[in-house]
């Protein structure tokens, strides 16, 4: 059963074969993946899905692919815990709330969902080199998928970020190419690469399929609340495209039978020293004024969001808002999300609990409400940014008497 119809330009509608294509010849607006919902709708049934792997290919025919199950590109990403977080909960005065915990995929982030689609694609349109532009997590999941296939793998990174994410791709063999820049001056050098070498970029030229794997953690939500949305989705935001395939996803299950409502408020969450699509929300425009990142949440640093546009459209779409938060604040929620629920998250999931946490506090999401915040990362890759603020060991010789001084000093 045909389930892809073609590429679709967001802007101007006109369509595309299911090429490595991602900008609109006529407009320049960016493709995107036309699915079939009158062939889903007969195809995708809750016991289908149900009966697929306990991975994000559970989804298989929601996403642009055409491979067979079982040569798709798979590390077992995905189908990561929905977490009840009542400690958390009682600390926010909220009674409903989730986290969604993607620290605890392959390589650690929500990327695996996007890459495993991506690579998958790339394989079946028959390049043997992939590659991309990131702030790091993106590197490292790339590097593993490319390595599970044997394929060649360039990944091209900001020269600052974090030593584990580096450490995080080069252990997996790819060539890491160190720039002096910041993400957006990346990305501008790899879409030169990608036009000069023919390379699959997984975001560039394969963009449009790689975007849909985020599509999945919006699935995984759905079915682990039995098929329920909820009123508040609380997401993480740089490029804008994570959000804009949440609030996608949630639309094609309702489209398609799967959820009776859609009542979810999406909402967006930034760090303050890279916040583009807070500013154009608070502001009432449009579209994204670029801005210059200055904020240690280094995976949301994107000053010049690709999918900004479309993630503003969404957040106002579904009722939502766009918050923002200090690099402060960000540690703070990082170090309350592990003292509360035991998730250690990166800054981008501080961010999003920070975020949680004042939206709470706004009256927006209010006490009865079923919430779910998304944490993207595991804060492994991020230990710096909380060892200054933690609290310090005590150091004692190997006698009971010295545990006990120590003891008593700790209770005064």
């Amino acid at each position: 059963m045909r389930r892809i119809k073609a590429l679709r330009c967001r802007e101007c509608g006109s369509e595309y074969p299911i090429e490595p294509l991602h900008v609109c010849e006529y407009c320049f607006g960016p493709l995107e993946v036309e699915y079939d919902y009158d062939a889903l709708s007969k195809l995708v049934t809750h016991e289908s899905i149900a009966k697929g792997p306990t991975s994000l290919w559970r989804y298989y025919d929601l996403l642009p692919v055409d491979s067979p199950l079982h040569e798709c590109v798979d590390l077992g990403g995905g189908f990561t815990p929905l977490v009840e977080a009542t400690r958390l909960g009682e600390k926010l005065g909220v009674r409903r709330l989730y986290i969604k915990n993607d620290t605890v995929n392959p390589t650690w982030s929500f990327k695996d969902r996007v890459v495993s689609v991506a690579v998958t694609k790339a394989k079946e349109f028959g390049f043997d080199t992939v590659a991309c532009a990131s702030t790091g997590n993106l590197a490292n999941s790339l590097a593993a998928h490319a390595a599970k296939v044997g394929m060649r793998c360039f990944v091209f990174v900001p020269a600052d970020i974090e030593l584990s994410k580096v450490v995080g791709s080069l252990v997996y063999g790819p060539q890491l190419v160190a720039v002096e820049g910041n993400y957006d001056e990346v990305n501008r050098l790899c879409v030169e690469v990608a036009s000069r070498f023919g390379w699959a970029f997984v975001n560039i030229n394969i963009r449009p399929y790689y975007s849909e794997g985020s599509k999945t953690i919006a699935l995984e939500v759905l079915e682990q609340l039995n098929w329920k949305a909820p009123e508040h989705i609380v997401v993480p935001v740089a490029s804008g495209s994570l959000l804009t395939k949440v609030w996608k996803g949630i639309k094609e299950c309702y489209r398609i039978g799967l959820i009776e409502s859609v009542r979810t408020k999406v909402h967006g969450a930034q760090p303050s020293g890279c916040a583009p699509v807070v500013n154009a929300f608070k502001l009432g425009a449009s579209m994204p004024k670029p801005v210059k990142p200055q904020t240690i949440v280094k995976s949301l640093a994107i000053g010049n969001p690709a999918d900004g546009i479309y993630a503003l459209r969404a957040i106002r779409e579904s009722g939502g808002v766009a918050e923002e938060v200090t690099d402060e604040e960000v540690v703070e929620a990082i170090k309350l999300l592990a003292e509360t629920e035991g998730i250690w998250a990166e800054t981008a999931g501080g961010v999003t609990i920070a975020v949680l946490k004042k939206l709470i506090r706004q009256g927006i999401i209010k006490r009865d409400e079923l919430t779910v915040a998304l944490v993207t990362g595991s804060g492994i890759k991020t230990s710096e940014v909380v060892c200054e603020s933690l609290r310090e060991p005590i150091r004692i010789q190997p006698r009971l008497k010295a545990f006990e001084e120590a003891l008593q000093k700790l209770q005064l």
